[in-house]
């Protein structure tokens, strides 16, 4: 006869498909009878009334437009696919309802988001992005005619914000209209439309140290050999070793804690002599290179660059690069390739206004899903400046949320 002497456990994964739940509310009536008929008393008939809604007389839950909205602003799942995903579960949900959702819920967003623009603009650095979108039925314009969504990610390195706005065109009074009368470091890429803020006294314009190595990538990309970064030509090898050189001193001051006036004096100490060395070189290669080749136009471009590049020794606000902002667009970016277009000019702001709330969430470490689905359940309640302010995602910590904390 055999004895158990132990056990050996084994683990699986499975899943439970998502399903579809109807929430009833049930309210009773109550009536007076004695009061019947007598106007002058008021309503003889009572009832509860019914709870504060998102959209009003809305089939869908907070959950359920938060998931709707999810799926497509952070996983980018159009609208015409997850109605194909709710017919298998057995229900209907056109992606005309969804997308009407969508602008429902971008329009009640709108105090979130002036209160949203204040705090990037009372921030020490705002970094400045901008990539292309095709919008139909837009007023006078080809249904071809690009479009573009700008980011603006500001606030502060413990609280950030992004901002995503909508604009027909790409002119650079679209990033001027939004920064006047803003004091503090303005990070962006070359693209000239940032060029009115070299002259002005208030802000200071910092270029984007990525965009110098990108320049000079390409030079070892022609040259057949990218991934192992040995270029050939020893100008593109010294410069890309700079380079390397500085971002590696920048990420030793993030281990080292380093902030304020002690990163600054840091940069003085050992990071200005990189900066003067890649300066001679750029001096020195810009003797000897054909301008229109592309080692030329690297050196061209860090040279015409340059004074913005040294912004970085003048304040401890600014990191090398506007990765951040790039970072933050990207998601949409991924979208784009899904869902290709938006239809028109109010969706393409409510994409604006959901992509913001998304996207801040995600730069303050909240799940976007439980955030979302807490703000939607919060905001009907929601009637003071303050009351609108806790609901933002800096103001929110992820023990307030329903869900697991973010693992992204």
């Amino acid at each position: 006869m055999k004895e158990c002497i132990g056990e050996e456990v084994s683990e699986q994964l499975n899943i439970i498909p998502a399903k579809i739940e109807v929430i009833r509310h049930i309210r009773l009536k109550y009536a007076c009878k004695a009061c019947e008929g007598v106007e002058d008393d008021g309503p003889t008939i009572s009832i509860a009334r019914m709870p504060d809604q998102m959209i009003p007389k809305c089939i869908g839950t907070p959950g359920l437009i938060a998931h709707v909205l999810i799926a497509k602003f952070a996983d980018a799942l159009p609208f015409y696919r997850q109605e194909k995903q709710f017919l298998r579960m057995g229900v209907e949900i056109s992606r005309a309802t969804m997308c009407n959702w969508a602008k429902q819920v971008a329009l009640s967003f709108e105090i979130l988001l002036l209160i949203l623009q204040q705090e990037v603009l009372s921030g020490p650095l705002i970094q400045v992005d901008e990539t292309p979108v095709q919008v139909l039925n837009e007023p006078n314009r080809s249904n071809h005619t690009k479009s573009y969504m700008w980011v603006f990610r500001g606030g502060t390195r413990a609280a950030p914000v992004v901002i995503f706005e909508y604009h027909p065109s790409r002119e650079g009074k679209i990033a001027a209209d939004f920064l006047d009368g803003y004091e503090g470091v303005v990070q962006t890429d070359g693209y000239a439309g940032y060029d009115f803020l070299d002259p002005q006294r208030k802000t200071k314009h910092m270029a984007c140290w990525a965009h110098v190595r990108r320049k000079f990538f390409k030079v070892v990309k022609a040259a057949g050999n990218p991934k192992k970064g040995k270029p050939k030509n020893s100008f593109t090898k010294n410069a890309m070793k700079l380079i390397k050189k500085l971002y590696d001193f920048e990420r030793q001051t993030k281990i080292d804690g380093l902030t304020g006036d002690a990163l600054l004096a840091e940069r003085q100490e050992k990071g200005k002599p990189i900066l003067d060395e890649f300066k001679m070189l750029l001096d020195q290669a810009i003797l000897k290179v054909a301008p229109k080749s592309l080692l030329g136009q690297a050196v061209n471009y860090a040279l015409n660059q340059w004074e913005r590049l040294m912004v970085w020794l003048e304040s401890p606000h600014v990191t090398l690069d506007n990765n951040l902002a790039e970072n933050a667009i990207r998601p949409f970016a991924v979208g784009r390739k899904n869902w290709l277009f938006s239809g028109s000019p109010s969706g393409a702001e409510a994409s604006a206004a959901i992509y913001t709330i998304i996207e801040t969430a995600k730069a303050n470490d909240l799940e976007p899903y439980w955030y979302l689905r807490y703000l939607l359940e919060k905001l009907p309640e929601a009637m003071t400046e303050d009351d609108f302010k806790s609901l933002l995602p800096q103001y929110v910590d992820s023990s307030q949320l329903d869900g697991p904390p973010n693992k992204s």
